[in-house]
This record gives structure tokens, C-alpha cells and sequence, in this order.
């Protein structure tokens, strides 16, 4: 009982701690101690910073360098007037030229130094945070990537990379060339007339309170410019796409006004978006502007008791003043920059946050040796938990046989094969190879034991003998063309003037489908793996082109386990086994004949195929 009343205090404790701990946060973040904005930004630093700490110290190096010559030239300047005004000490107008010119040349030698190696640094940071992106992206589940629109992902990975690497180089070269130039350039203000130096700081907080209601309203718009940038990536996306669906349904205008209104709207927003960054000059100019008047009378009429200051004392400190201008503007639109380059940040997190839910085992077991048997147990699928596309299948796909799968569109046929190729897990049951678990195998393994064509062919923008090649990198010449002559492809590319050197373009638009078919199968034939899956990939073939390729598939594909989804029944007549799928369940199963004699939905599907009265 004791020890009951003790768990039961420790939980209380536990609940208790948990709330005050939440509640700090939420007070953190209400008054802007730690917010999430922070956190990400703390992040990005500790991820890049230290990795190229070599790059970013010489770049600040030189930056401290380029604070220290501003501030010399700015004293350098008081030294030329006094010198000019003071006949006895004109000698020493020769050792001040030479000082101005060495300022000046270490000014743009640190300026270069900073610029290249912070260049050098920034692209390097985009680079690998690309890679890393898009690495975690395909390494996603095909859920996930079918829940985000390709012209969402192409922002993630290509634009708002490039502003992380932006935040970065603010932070660095604000906090370190703009905020040292600063505070040398006050320092030499306050050494040369410390009474006016105090009357000109009252500038900063004017400026800085008038700052803070710009940027909210930044950062609002800079989020809608994103959101509308993805809109226009995603028309002409689709445009390339869809370019014969457009043309025949001559849908050219509705396109247009399309692309006109997110054009505009992103049009919208960028002048909305210059106007609030511009309008921090004006406002900054303005109350500079007043200050230097204000300074150069005071000190000129000596109001504060130091009229008996050198006219080079008083050109020091205005000169320093005016110098102090441009890193306090570029210091006081840092948040300008860093609440737009933030918002690029934040959506290539939520790609990298975003957790993998295939993964690979920690202790894989070895992938087992041809033939491969594939056995599935009470699998259960569905991609969310109201529906099942798979409900409760068993059953064995033997080694080296051919299994058709046949039935009703959405019955669950290719989402059997996708399980398969492991794009999905299910959420019951267990997919087995010769005995194995698809989860205990390292994908690699798995990918190397499937070949695949779907009737939604993928080909990229390479060359003929490239797209087929694809698969084996190490394949043949040889290897290829005969590959290509299996899948009747090998007539229609040597028509080409190129001949298997030709580009097909992006996804293959300059090929018709059926070729595009064609060149897929080839690419399966050619990988040579003992699991071959068919998802209706003669679809867009003509009927002797089907039966000629079939025969050629036979042969090479001796002792091969064959899964193949069919609409026509006249592609499956001959496998080993036929199943017919619908709602997620395999109704019936067998041998042509023995489906035949059960005249049932199978039978049925037959006489209606091939007209059996």
C-alpha cells in the first residue's frame, strides 16, 4: 500500500513539474526570452558555425580589420586638418598621405579577404544543407511525399536553403563588421568629444522603437511572398506537365490567369515588402540627419563647453559620426533581414524534423538467394485507420512462378506491390521473402532483390542508353542494346540519328507512351533481379507489340517470381496462378481452368473479356 501512495506521489510530482516547466515556457516565449524562432536560429548556428569555424575566423579576422582602418581614416581625417591649418607642423603631411593610402589598401584587402572566404563558407552550407535536405526526403515514405506538392518541396530544398545560408552571414557580419566598426567609431567619438558623443547616443533607441512595429508586419507578408511563390513553381509545374491535356482542351487562358493572379499576388507583396524595408532609410536618415546638425552646431558654438576643441578634433568626431552611420543603419535593418531569411529556416526544418516512419533495422539480417518465395500474412493496409485498402490477405507468391492479380479498379492490386517494394509497411500482419520479414532487411538489399514497371512510367532526362542503364551502372553496352531488344525497343531507337546517345527530355516527352514503356521494361529486364513486378506495363502497347514481348519476357525470366497486375486478361492467360482482388481481399485463386470451373467473379470477368456466351 506504501509503496502504491509512493508511485502515486512520485506521478503527482512528476505531473506538477511537467506544468510548471510548460508554464515557463509559455512565459519565456510570451515575453520574448526564448522563443521558437530563437531556438532554430541557436540551431543553424551550432550546426554550421563550428564546421567552417576556419572559413568564419579569417572572414572576421578581416572584418576586425576593416572596423579598425574605419576608425583610423576617420582620425587620420582630424590629422589632415589640423596639419593643413598648423604651418609648423605641415612636415608631416607626407607620413599621413602614406598612412591614408596603407588604411586604405588594408581596408580593401580585409574587405576582399571577407568577402571570399564568407562566400566560400555560405556556399558550402547551402551545398550540404541541400544534400541533407533532399536526403531526408527521399528517404521519407511515399505517404509523406505524396502529402506535399512538388512545387512546395522544390522551395523547401532550393530556396529556402539559400536562406539559412543568409541568416548566417547577417548574423556575422552584423555582430562582428558592422558592431565593431560601431563601437570604434564611438569609441574615437567619445575620445574626441566625450559631452557631444553622450547627446548623440540618444539616436539609437528613437531609431530602434521605431523599427519594432516594421518588422511584424515583415515577417507577415515575407510568409504570404512564400506561400505564393510556391503557387507560381506549382503552375508551371503543370503546365510543363500537362502540356497535351492543356492544348487539347485549350485551356491556354484559364493557365494564364492562373499564373497572372499568383504572379500578382507575389508582385503585391515584394512592393509591400521594399516599401517597409524602405522605409527604414527615410527614418533612419531622418533623425541622423537631424543629430549631425545638431552635433556640428552644438560643437561649432560650443554650447556644451567645448568650443576650445581643434577644428581636426571636431572634423574627427563628425567625420566618425557620419562613418558610424551606415553600420548603424545596416545593424538596425538586421532584424529586417533576419525575420525574412527565418521564414526559409523554419520550412526547411519542418522537412528535417519531419521523422522517417521507414526505417531500417539496426541489426539487418542477410537478404536471402534466388528464387525467392514471397509470402504475405495477414496483412492489413490502409492509409489512415477508418479505411483498409488491404483487409486480412494471406497467400504465397511461389518461387519462380508467375502470379496474376486481376479484379476491379481500387481494389487494392497495386497497392499489394507497392507493400511489396516496401513503399509502405502495413499496418497489420508481416510480408515475408523466403521466411525473412521485408522490415529486417536493409532497403538496399530489398530494392536489389525487385525489379519493377508500372503502367505511370518514370524516365529521366538523360539519354536512352542512360535511362536504361540506370539500374546497372556497370552494364555493357552490349548488355543494354540486348536488354532493349527483349522489351522491342531496340528497332524505334536506332531510328533515332542518335541512336541510344538520344535525349528523351524530361519524364521522356519526346517519346510516344508506348515507347516510354518500352524503354521501362528494358530497364527492368537489364537490373535482372529473381522478384519482377508488372503493374499493368503493357497498357499503352499494341497487341502484337504486347504478345511479342511477353514471349521475349518468358525466356529471360526463367525461374523468376513474377507478380503481375493485369486489367486485360489476355496478358495473364498463361501464369502459373491467377487471383482475383477486390475490396482489398483475394476472392478467389487458381489456375485458369480451375477459376473457370468455379464460374465465379473471375469466370464472369473472363466471359465479358472475351465475349463467352
Amino acid at each position: 500500500m506504501g509503496a502504491d501512495l509512493k508511485s502515486v506521489d512520485a506521478k503527482c510530482n512528476c505531473g506538477r513539474e511537467e506544468q510548471n516547466m510548460r508554464y515557463i515556457k509559455s512565459l519565456a516565449e510570451k515575453f520574448n526570452f526564448v522563443t521558437e524562432e530563437h531556438r532554430l536560429l541557436l540551431r543553424l548556428l551550432r550546426e554550421h558555425v563550428p564546421e567552417h569555424k576556419k572559413k568564419y575566423f579569417v572572414a572576421m579576422s578581416a572584418m576586425v580589420l576593416m572596423a579598425f582602418t574605419t576608425a583610423a581614416m576617420a582620425w587620420l581625417m582630424g590629422q589632415v586638418v589640423d596639419v593643413m591649418s598648423d604651418p609648423d607642423r605641415k612636415s608631416n603631411i607626407f607620413f599621413i598621405s602614406v598612412a591614408i593610402f596603407v588604411i586604405f589598401l588594408a581596408k580593401g584587402f580585409s574587405s576582399f579577404v571577407q568577402v571570399t572566404f564568407l562566400a566560400r563558407a555560405g556556399n558550402r552550407i547551402v551545398a550540404d544543407k541541400q544534400i541533407q535536405v533532399f536526403n531526408h526526403m527521399v528517404h521519407q515514405s511515399a505517404d509523406y511525399i505524396g502529402s506535399i506538392s512538388s512545387s512546395d518541396l522544390v522551395l523547401k530544398v532550393a530556396n529556402s536553403v539559400k536562406r539559412a545560408r543568409s541568416v548566417i552571414d547577417i548574423i556575422v557580419t552584423s555582430f562582428v563588421r558592422d558592431l565593431l566598426t560601431l563601437i570604434g567609431l564611438i569609441a574615437l567619438m567619445f575620445y574626441q568629444q566625450p559631452v557631444l558623443s553622450l547627446v548623440t547616443l540618444i539616436v539609437g533607441p528613437i531609431i530602434l522603437l521605431s523599427l519594432r512595429n516594421i518588422l511584424g508586419r515583415v515577417k507577415l507578408i515575407m510568409e504570404q511572398e512564400m506561400a505564393g511563390m510556391g503557387s507560381i513553381i506549382k503552375v508551371i509545374q503543370e503546365t510543363s506537365l500537362g502540356m497535351r491535356v492543356i492544348k487539347a482542351f485549350a485551356l491556354e487562358d484559364r493557365l494564364l490567369d492562373r499564373m497572372t493572379f499568383a504572379a500578382r499576388k507575389v508582385e503585391r507583396r515584394s512592393n509591400k515588402i521594399k516599401a517597409l524595408e524602405a522605409a527604414t532609410d527615410p527614418l533612419v536618415d531622418t533623425v541622423a540627419g537631424f543629430a549631425i546638425a545638431g552635433v556640428i552646431l552644438i560643437g561649432s558654438i560650443g554650447i556644451l563647453g567645448e568650443s576650445d576643441a581643434t577644428p581636426g578634433q571636431l572634423i574627427t568626431f563628425v567625420t566618425a559620426f557620419l562613418l558610424s552611420y551606415e553600420p548603424a543603419k545596416r545593424l538596425s535593418r538586421m532584424r529586417v533581414g533576419l525575420e525574412t531569411g527565418m521564414i526559409g529556416v523554419r520550412m526547411m526544418y519542418q522537412v528535417l524534423d519531419h521523422p522517417i516512419t521507414l526505417v531500417e533495422p539496426e541489426s539487418p539480417k542477410v537478404a536471402p538467394e534466388a528464387p525467392i518465395e514471397v509470402k504475405l500474412e495477414n496483412v492489413v493496409f490502409g492509409y489512415n485507420s477508418a479505411t483498409r485498402i488491404i483487409d486480412d490477405i494471406s497467400h504465397t507468391f511461389h518461387a519462380g512462378k508467375v502470379t496474376a492479380l486481376v479484379g476491379p479498379s481500387g481494389g487494392g492490386k497495386s497497392t499489394i506491390l507497392n507493400l511489396l517494394l516496401r513503399l509502405h509497411d502495413p499496418s497489420e500482419g508481416q510480408i515475408l521473402v523466403n521466411g525473412i520479414d521485408l522490415k529486417d532487411l536493409k532497403f538496399a538489399d530489398l530494392r536489389k532483390l525487385i525489379s519493377f514497371v508500372g503502367q505511370d512510367t518514370f524516365l529521366f532526362d538523360e539519354t536512352i542508353k542512360e535511362n536504361i542503364r540506370m539500374v546497372r551502372a556497370g552494364a555493357t553496352d552490349e548488355e543494354v542494346v540486348n536488354a532493349a531488344k527483349i522489351a522491342n525497343a531496340h528497332e524505334f531507337i536506332e531510328k533515332y540519328q542518335n541512336g541510344y546517345d538520344t535525349m528523351i527530355g524530361e519524364n521522356g516527352r519526346n517519346l510516344s507512351g508506348g515507347q516510354r514503356q518500352r524503354l521501362s521494361i528494358a530497364r527492368a529486364i537489364l537490373k535482372n533481379a529473381p522478384v519482377l513486378l508488372l503493374d499493368e506495363a503493357t497498357s499503352a502497347l499494341d497487341s502484337h507489340s504486347e504478345r511479342h514481348i511477353q514471349e521475349a519476357i518468358e525466356v529471360v525470366t526463367k525461374g523468376t517470381t513474377m507478380i503481375v497486375v493485369a486489367h486485360r486478361l489476355s496478358t495473364v492467360l498463361k501464369a502459373d496462378k491467377i487471383c482475383y482482388v477486390e475490396e482489398g481481399k483475394i476472392i478467389e485463386s487458381g489456375t485458369l481452368s480451375e477459376l473457370l470451373e468455379k464460374n465465379e467473379k473471375f469466370a464472369r470477368l473472363y466471359e465479358t473479356q472475351f465475349n463467352v456466351d
